[in-house]
């Protein structure tokens, strides 16, 4: 291990002091938890816990940084959320006793306090001071523990407090970098490379029988690119755009009113038997219903041409989203809301601070399905009752025979659908980091 400098007595009560997150503790108090802190050494690259080991302390990070996978994160990868010097982590130990970690592990030389869970709780609840700490003051600062934190704030303490930590930029470069070392991006390059391969030889050099009529490669590329399009659709035409612009702002309307009112619906669901015994059989005969089936009701119940567009968008984009959120509250450990609830936490702080942000990684599961939906929804309203859009266009290329501007319509709402999709990922996965302290309640600190 690697030689740390010594922590005198001051320090080790400071840095307790600074990462719990309890307020007015007496001095006596912090002498005693300093007593209780054993410093341990880690090199880079060094577990400082291993994934499923027992949640039995509470680790205070004096220097150094380190981070704690996630899930699905492997010994190599570098997902995960960082842990900054003056931090605290492993919450569990002082939630669930016996839970089981994911795994953490030393980004640099680190040298970390451990503090056995049950020994620091017995001298919190002694504390002789104003700030004396009960039960439900524990469970209340839990609360505020693991509610998310701004990473761009945990950057700028570790460049204060971390000689030589990586800043944010230089790990979102770092990740970047492992991703190109990875064959991901090639084997994704090799895979539109298959399909475009397979389209040439299909309809232009082998003239297979049943693709006769299609547009081959040359002819849809021909025609997208040129600035004198046969069939009036083509990159340099400004109706190509209106089109897209369309569609892309009723997707958005229909998605934003369906996380609105889904994520709500979902989350009930899940959390309130009675809402659930009312609720979940009438969501459940709606939801099979195919789209295209709501098309003569939307004609009938929505005045204009833009209303049932939107509504059909929306609905299958709403049964989606309600469904996941249901989904990941009834995931959650029921272990979890019992330990809160038995430290003095309230319902609503158990619905606040465990249930909504356990359920978080579904929701964002479920909005990244409900994006997809939103489009193919659109494209089956766009083509019975809209004005304009990428469906309207498909429709409208199929009836004059204009087979190239299908295929342009097509690839190009795959684009859009695919950056769209990718936008709701990068959007969880920012809120997942800010999220720092849950993992505390799935076991992973």
């Amino acid at each position: 291990m690697p030689d740390a400098s010594p922590l005198k007595a001051g320090e080790v009560a400071a840095l307790v002091a600074a990462a719990l997150p309890f307020k007015g503790l007496a001095a006596a108090t912090l002498d005693s938890l300093a007593d209780i802190a054993e410093p341990a050494s880690f090199r880079a690259g060094e577990p400082v816990y291993e994934a499923g080991a027992r949640s039995e302390e509470l680790f205070v990070l004096a220097r150094g940084v380190v981070r704690l996978e996630r899930p699905e994160s492997g010994a190599q990868s570098s997902g995960g959320d960082l842990v900054y010097a003056g931090e605290g982590f492993g919450w569990t130990a002082l939630i669930v006793d016996g839970a089981r970690r994911q795994r953490a592990v030393a980004v640099g030389d680190a040298l970390i306090l451990r503090l056995p869970g049950a020994a620091l709780i017995e001298r919190l609840a002694k504390d002789p001071g104003p700030g004396r700490v009960s039960r439900e003051d524990i469970a209340a600062a839990i609360g505020r523990a693991i509610q998310p934190s701004d990473p761009e704030a945990g950057a700028q303490r570790a460049a204060g407090q971390n000689a030589g930590a990586p800043s944010a930029v230089e790990l979102k470069l770092h990740r970047l970098g492992q991703w190109l070392r990875s064959p991901r991006p090639y084997l994704m390059l090799l895979g539109y490379g298959l399909l475009v391969g397979f389209w040439y030889l299909s309809v232009e050099v082998l003239r297979l029988p049943r693709f006769a009529e299609m547009p081959g490669p040359t002819a849809v590329f021909r025609e997208w690119l040129s600035a004198e399009p046969t069939y009036g659709i083509s990159i340099h035409t400004t109706i190509y755009y209106q089109h897209i612009l369309i569609s892309v702002q009723r997707v958005l309307i229909a998605f934003a009113f369906a996380t609105l009112l889904g994520v709500p619906t979902g989350l009930f669901l899940g959390w309130s038997k009675t809402f659930r015994d009312y609720v979940f059989p009438l969501f459940e005969m709606l939801r099979p219903i195919p789209i295209l089936a709501w098309v003569p009701l939307a004609i009938i119940m929505l005045p204009g041409n833009e209303l049932p567009v939107l509504y059909l968008t929306f609905l299958a984009s709403f049964f989606a989203t309600a469904l996941n959120t249901m989904l990941g509250v009834r995931s959650i450990e029921p272990s979890l809301s019992l330990a809160a609830e038995s430290l003095g936490a309230s319902r609503w702080q158990v619905f606040r601070h465990v249930v909504f942000p356990g359920a978080l990684p579904f929701i964002f599961t479920g909005l990244q399905i409900s994006i997809g939906v939103a489009w193919f929804s659109l494209v089956a309203a766009e083509m019975v009752s809209g004005q304009f859009g990428l469906g309207y266009l498909i429709n409208t290329s199929y009836t004059s025979v204009s087979y190239p501007t299908i295929v342009i319509a097509m690839i190009t709402l795959g684009a859009v659908g695919f950056l769209s999709s990718a936008a709701v990922r990068f959007v969880g996965s920012w809120l997942m980091d800010w999220r720092r302290h849950q993992l505390a309640l799935d076991g992973g600190r």
